[in-house]
């Protein structure tokens, strides 16, 4: 890219992360507007203004992580598809640090910890004007010992970077229009489904949107999987069993870049809670869910797909407290 955007912003968010306590307010005061919004997963909130950012949501991250880090595995860009517009930049990153202080009511572990977080940031004039994060903090608790969830569907792991190791900063590639369309044929076919066989419209095969060696990376509680076959044992078929109504795409920013693309809902979903799930029986309540779906294309096929999902604020709504579920759990072995 000419004129990239995106590589100041990736600097600011890592270097706001790991320097010293001294410089927070500056490099806090280099990266965002006066009046910047910043929306985070459950239960943490809305924050206006840098200092309510800052102490709200940097000061007690770099205090539960000692000695924190960001690792990004995916740091893109470009310019809004949806009409609300604006220049965005996404991430999917590891905040790793010793986890030792409590975090939003998580106990610590007291030993090394992975928190993954989908990040959305809309730019103006190169400072972050808005930003939407959503945190696995389910993860967090199973790395803890203590998951909330049965987690007993796919493969609980660490987010992989993508198989072409290029996903920060992507250079040397076309535009992402062609991905994004990619991305929204597909999304559009994936709303209607075959309630036999959870089968939707030219998502596999010859012609399909998905690479038949696919590679679906969900967060804590669905955990991963491999191929059509394998997304559907471990994901599809629970979900739209307990949500059969489901209606996504209900989106406020959709980019790509590169063989990249990145779409987000807050919320994205709407949906009643029908049929059990995950350990919890149907409420019958009406749900919405926040998503963040990151994608890598090649040779017009999504070869992987990283979802992360705000579960604590859809168990919420289900009347679920899982952090104190966890809580619980410690107390309960100690």
């Amino acid at each position: 890219m000419s004129d990239d955007f995106r590589t100041v912003v990736h600097a600011r968010l890592n270097q706001l992360i790991m320097c010293p306590d001294s410089e927070l307010e500056t490099r806090l005061a280099d990266i965002l507007t006066d009046d910047a919004v910043w929306d985070v997963s459950f239960p943490v909130g809305r924050f206006v203004g840098p200092r309510q950012i800052l102490d709200g949501w940097i000061r007690p991250l770099r205090a539960a992580l000692s000695h924190a880090r960001r690792r990004d595995e995916i740091f893109i860009g470009g310019d809004n598809r949806r009409d609300a517009g604006g220049r965005w930049v996404a991430a999917v990153t590891h905040y790793l640090g010793n986890f030792s202080g409590q975090l939003f009511g998580i106990g610590p572990s007291r030993h090394l910890a992975f928190l993954r977080s989908g990040e959305f940031y809309r730019l103006e004039n190169g400072r972050i004007a808005e930003a939407k994060l959503i945190v696995d903090f389910i993860d967090l608790m199973r790395q803890t010992g203590c998951c909330p969830l049965p987690c007993d569907l796919g493969t609980e792991m660490l987010f992989p970077g993508p198989a072409t190791h290029d996903g920060v900063l992507p250079a040397g590639q076309s535009d992402g229009e062609e991905t994004l369309d990619i991305v929204e044929g597909m999304l559009r076919d994936l709303q209607s489904f075959d309630p036999d066989t959870f089968t939707s419209k030219d998502q596999t095969g010859e012609n399909g949107y998905w690479h038949e060696g696919m590679l679906w990376y969900g967060p804590a509680g669905i955990g991963s999987n491999y191929r059509w076959s394998g997304f559907v044992q471990d994901h599809r078929e629970s979900f739209l069993r307990a949500f059969p109504d489901r209606k996504g795409g209900n989106h406020y920013c959709r980019i790509g870049d590169g063989d990249y693309a990145a779409v987000s809902g807050w919320p994205s979903m709407t949906m009643t809670h029908r049929g059990d799930y995950l350990g919890v029986a149907a409420t019958g309540r009406a749900l919405t869910l926040r998503v963040m779906d990151f994608y890598r294309c090649a040779g017009g096929k999504i070869m992987e797909n990283w979802v992360l999902l705000d579960y604590l604020h859809l168990f919420d709504q289900m009347g679920i407290d899982l952090i104190a579920q966890s809580a619980d759990r410690t107390r309960d072995e100690n």
